[in-house]
């Protein structure tokens, strides 16, 4: 039984560094691809997530926000910073929501 057990441990070593070895070259040529195509235009299959995907689900991060910033009014009240939490849970959910262009995440 004990091995067995040995085998079997020195087995599965060997097949963790062999798949470590062979895909390090991979890894390594990964750091070459531009992720960041910032001027480049949405496609339709971003904007179609993004109308059918995003935008109700911010929808309902809005709701709740908002829902927390009248919950959380009167402690910001007392703070002194009702602009910055209005600002934070009220504008900036409704300007990713409803302001910006479709299919720009």
């Amino acid at each position: 039984m004990r091995m067995i057990r040995k085998k079997l441990t020195s087995y599965v070593l060997a097949g963790m560094l062999t798949t470590a070895t062979v895909s390090l070259p991979m890894t390594a040529s990964a750091s070459d691809y531009v992720f960041d195509n910032v001027n480049d235009a949405p496609t339709g299959g971003e904007m179609l997530a993004d109308a059918f995907l995003v935008r109700p689900f911010m929808l309902v991060g809005t709701v709740l926000t908002t829902a927390s910033f009248v919950v959380t009014l009167p402690f910001s009240v007392i703070g002194g910073n009702v602009g910055e939490a209005a600002n934070r849970l009220v504008a900036e959910p409704v300007k990713y929501t409803f302001a910006r262009p479709l299919g720009d995440l």
